[in-house]
């Protein structure tokens, strides 16, 4: 009731605000999520059999997330699909376009690298991540279980490592993860990451 006689006193320029808001949110409801395409050319350690694997579990998801969007009753699933979809297209986009290197004068520069490599040999399976916090204007490092457990509410991801087995037991075993962190620097193309931060900050 409250809300309805604010909106009844609103500026009509303001009422067509909300209701276009309104419109669009509906419409966004309906859509369907695509599966998008990465370019990756060769990379240090990380097979193209294992890329080719990778990209198929992250249709998966996408699949999934879609599935579950048609369905009549919340399936608490979801957030796990979503955010699944959504961290393997942050990922895959760093490997895209080749390795460029983190300069001293990149704002990412800052940032203690070494803490964030001893943090993805954390125990279990999941991502290490860098967000970006919009309100307190800083980056964040951590840690999310699985796809979803730990994700940073209101903060927007800058880069996000995949430490779940399937990106790398085939090509480093199990005893070979540490490596296999070591690897996906030499492979990071910091541009990415640097776009991200570019769009978060804006």
């Amino acid at each position: 009731m409250r809300y309805t006689k604010r909106l009844a006193r609103a500026s009509p320029r303001r009422i067509y605000f909300l209701q276009s808001i309104s419109f669009s949110i509906i419409k966004a409801m309906t859509k369907q999520f695509e599966v998008k395409n990465f370019s990756i050319p060769k990379l240090k350690g990380i097979s193209e059999g294992t890329i080719e694997e990778h990209l198929k579990l992250y249709a998966g998801y996408v699949k999934n997330t879609n599935e579950l969007l048609e369905e009549k009753e919340y399936n608490r699933r979801f957030p796990f699909e979503f955010n699944g979809m959504r961290n393997h297209e942050v990922y895959f986009s760093h490997l895209e376009g080749g390795p460029s290197p983190l300069t001293p004068q990149s704002p990412l520069a800052v940032l203690d690298w070494e803490k964030f490599k001893t943090l993805a040999l954390t125990r279990g399976v999941g991502w290490v991540m860098v967000y970006y916090d919009p309100l307190s204007k800083q980056l964040i490092q951590s840690w999310v279980d699985e796809q979803h457990l730990g994700q940073l509410s209101g903060c927007i991801p800058i880069l996000a490592l995949d430490m779940w087995e399937h990106s790398f037991v085939a090509d480093y075993k199990p005893s070979g993860k540490k490596q296999y962190v070591e690897d996906f620097f030499e492979n990071l193309n910091w541009h990415s990451c640097e776009e991200n931060l570019l769009k978060a900050s804006s």
